[in-house]
């Protein structure tokens, strides 16, 4: 048998912890010891070790019920990941509010909502639409929303919006988050341990959001080829 076709024991016991936290985060309820066995298809008291490894990190809790559900420690690395996708992002959206003369803004999907991470307002304008980093909204209001939905696998019974953005590549809307303002937004490419994210464009001038979609597009390509 070829051994180097076997993988090594270290990167066995990683991707198994990977995979586990994986899994709960993205369980509503948790997972018991024995589920976690069942999807990584080995015995139980493998998954244990592997669940303890997590807790000790603190990035796993055992409630009450016995479940395990995301620990704290995951705040620390989802800083971390957020502060790379800004790095990554935020030469090419300055780039964008400068040339097209509107604010540009970096939104994550945390949950039902929509994050903005950075917003980027056009230098030397008189007037622009702008919010605040950390602003929320539900996910599926406004253009960033739209895209942030399409930016995930398609789901039985998704919104016609939803589906259309997804083939176009952006999404368009007309007052959902701010009245009167047109929003345009693009999904950025998937990337391993990077939130669902686009970069979303706001304005009042509809010649503006008409033609900005292809430069929107080629942005997030550029973000994404920064991210690796």
């Amino acid at each position: 048998m070829d051994e180097t076709a076997r993988p090594a024991t270290g990167s066995q016991t990683l991707a198994r912890g990977l995979r586990t936290l994986e899994l709960v985060s993205t369980a509503r309820d948790g997972l018991s010891i024995q589920e976690v066995a069942t999807h990584l298809d080995v015995h139980r008291s493998i998954a244990s070790r592997v669940l303890a490894t997590l807790a000790e990190f603190r990035l796993v809790t055992r409630s009450p019920d016995g479940r395990y559900r995301t620990g704290t420690g995951l705040t620390a690395l989802a800083a971390g990941i957020h502060t790379t996708l800004r790095a990554a992002a935020e030469p090419a959206m300055r780039e964008l509010a400068e040339d097209l003369g509107a604010t540009i803004s970096l939104l994550v999907a945390e949950g039902s909502e929509a994050v903005a991470l950075s917003v980027v307002e056009p230098p030397g304008a008189a007037y622009v639409l702008s919010f605040r980093t950390g602003s929320r909204h539900p996910i599926g209001r406004g253009s960033a929303g739209v895209a942030l939905l399409a930016a995930q696998p398609a789901l039985p019974g998704e919104r016609d919006s939803v589906t259309e953005a997804r083939r176009l590549g952006y999404a368009e809307t007309f007052g959902e988050v701010e009245q009167g303002a047109y929003g345009v937004a693009v999904p950025l490419p998937s990337a391993e341990g990077v939130p669902p994210a686009c970069l979303n464009l706001i304005t009042h001038r509809g010649e503006v959001a008409g033609g900005s979609a292809p430069k929107l597009v080629a942005a997030a390509a550029r973000v994404a080829a920064a991210l690796g």
